[in-house]
């Protein structure tokens, strides 16, 4: 190839603005493996990167996209041979190096997965980093002690591309899931995933008292603030709180009394930075155990690499059920 297609993001202090442009291989970010793009996909945070509505980009520019999955082109790293099919998620994509939103894509080996046995390029990039992280959440959570047997999960956000797949993941593992949700016209979608109950974000009463009544075993949170606030105080006892979200706000507010009387956790989940091992184990899991059931439910849309701009504004309002795959 001589030049190919992106959409670069251009940062500074005074503003930020992003596009389609032509680009060669030597305009990217050092690598010593090159990946034709095959298909990517649409995440919260590159909306937010996209648009300047949150400062994601560490350098500028950069090309968007914390995901994708593909074939190998060329590779200098003797882990990869031509025809290879990979996928990146995450690892700095679209922050310190350019991402997953270009035709072809340079990045240093070490970043890399292969793509594992029983996932295809498509199913990748439909579980992508939102999928990824409700399985990362779920592992932890597991290894904190959490079962079945406690009681139900709440997960908030549930719609969302996270609270999608951990409704899926948790139901399939045996476990009760309530999902809590704003869209009232959403049920026959989250019943469809394996939510045994929904709850109303609009209709909660989140009271005032340090600790409110026990409700939930544990919960996946992807919204924050003051919902993250109120799990606090309505887990019971011994219950993990998976924190992943921030749309609803960065900021809590709870006391101690529900971490010394009931002794529950909160489990900060941070998939952009996991390590090449866990990455390893939670793909080998997503590819066996943990693998979604209903990927082409939680996929809602598949559209071209031209109609990329055109998305994010939808993502940033939370109007977006499930997922949105690119195909290039």
């Amino acid at each position: 190839m001589n030049t190919f297609k992106a959409y670069r993001i251009h940062s500074n202090p005074n503003e930020i603005h992003s596009g389609f442009e032509m680009l060669e291989l030597n305009d990217l970010t050092s690598g010593d493996v090159i990946i034709k793009s095959i298909y990517s996909s649409i995440n919260y945070k590159d909306a937010l990167a996209a648009t300047g509505q949150s400062k994601i980009l560490k350098k500028s520019p950069l090309v968007g996209g914390i995901d994708v999955s593909g074939v190998i082109e060329s590779s200098e790293d003797n882990h990869y041979q031509r025809g290879n099919k990979v996928l990146i998620c995450g690892s700095g994509l679209s922050e310190v190096r350019d991402g997953g939103y270009a035709q072809y894509v340079r990045i240093p080996g070490q970043y890399i997965m292969k793509l594992p046995l029983g996932i295809s390029l498509y199913e990748a990039m439909a579980i992508g980093t939102a999928g990824f992280t409700a399985a990362l959440a779920i592992d932890q959570m597991q290894t904190n002690g959490q079962s079945p047997d406690q009681g139900p999960i709440l997960v908030t956000g549930a719609t969302g591309g996270v609270g999608s797949y951990a409704i899926d993941l948790l139901s399939n593992l045996g476990f009760k899931v309530i999902a809590l949700t704003g869209k009232r016209d959403q049920d026959d979608y989250l019943h469809g995933l394996g939510a045994s109950e929904i709850v109303y974000s609009k209709a909660l009463f989140m009271g005032d008292r340090a600790l409110e009544k026990g409700l939930w075993a544990g919960a996946i949170d992807c919204v924050g603030g003051e919902l993250l606030s109120w799990l606090t105080r309505t887990v019971q006892p011994l219950g993990n709180i998976a924190v992943i979200g921030l749309t609803g706000g960065t900021n809590i507010n709870t006391t101690v009394m529900p971490f010394i009387l009931r002794g529950i956790n909160l489990l900060g989940i941070n998939s952009a930075d996991s390590s090449p091992v866990l990455r390893k184990k939670i793909w080998h899991r997503l590819a066996t155990d943990l693998k979604p059931q209903y990927i082409n439910k939680i996929v809602t849309q598949e559209i071209s690499f031209e109609q990329l701009p055109e998305m994010f504004d939808a993502y940033l309002q939370g109007k977006i059920i499930g997922r949105t795959i690119i195909k290039f």
